[in-house]
């Protein structure tokens, strides 16, 4: 089991007047369940929560541990259990086709060239884009862009993998499509997301707010809330 844990973390940057600005209020979590959605408005600190957890943004105050291990002290460590997918998929593709993305993040599992492109291909016809291992990047749809930035992150087998608003590009079916790949994963999940139904796929939910955790609880409560704070 995973265990993810913020004790009294915090976070502060500077502001254009040349203050600090509190962007994430001391907060006490202890996360082990196996999906976990993060709703709220944006600006309201869910990006933040989530950086935290793999080591891109450090707490100012406070520490976050990844099954013991800090991500200020042992961040390279950290990174190792937890994959991160960002909003937008052209932010971490970096390659210029999917096969050659995925056969950039298996390069240390998989020393040898033709060991790894096999093992790439075998990774992307598991999630239905092997005809699409040559194609550009650019020619992709949204749904497939997000769908081999999935795998690349999964290639390296993370324990956890954050997914900060996954379905923001996407539509309906693609939306659909990313449920069901995700309802499927054996690892630890933290998914900030607007998509409230897919918020109700998970089994705990955070709402924030205004910097602060200001609900923690089932999801459906949990969207209760939200909408209560919407008003």
């Amino acid at each position: 089991m995973n265990r993810i844990q913020l004790d009294a973390a915090s976070v502060l940057l500077p502001a254009a007047d040349g203050t600090d600005r509190q962007i994430l209020r001391p907060t006490t979590l202890d996360l082990t369940e196996q999906r976990i959605a993060v709703i709220g408005a944006n600006g309201s600190g869910k990006s933040t929560l989530l950086r935290l957890v793999n080591g891109l943004l450090l707490p100012s105050a406070g520490t976050v541990t990844v099954n013991g291990l800090d991500t200020a002290r042992d961040g390279r460590a950290v990174r190792r259990q937890v994959g991160f997918v960002f909003t937008d998929p052209l932010s971490q593709l970096v390659m210029p086709t999917p096969l050659e993305d995925l056969e950039l993040s298996l390069r240390r599992l998989y020393p040898s060239g033709s060991k790894r492109r096999t093992a790439a291909m075998d990774i992307l016809d598991g999630f239905g884009l092997a005809p699409l291992a040559q194609n550009s990047i650019y020619e992709l749809s949204g749904g497939e862009r997000q769908l081999v930035a999935l795998a690349s992150v999964l290639a390296v087998r993370p324990g956890v993998l954050v997914l900060d608003e996954p379905s923001t590009l996407l539509d309906l079916r693609n939306t659909r499509l990313l449920r069901e790949r995700l309802a499927g994963l054996p690892q630890q999940l933290l998914i900030s997301t607007h998509d409230l139904e897919l918020a109700q796929d998970c089994t705990r939910a955070l709402v924030i707010g205004d910097g602060g955790v200001v609900f923690d609880g089932p999801p459906a409560d949990a969207v209760a809330r939200y909408h209560q704070l919407a008003r």
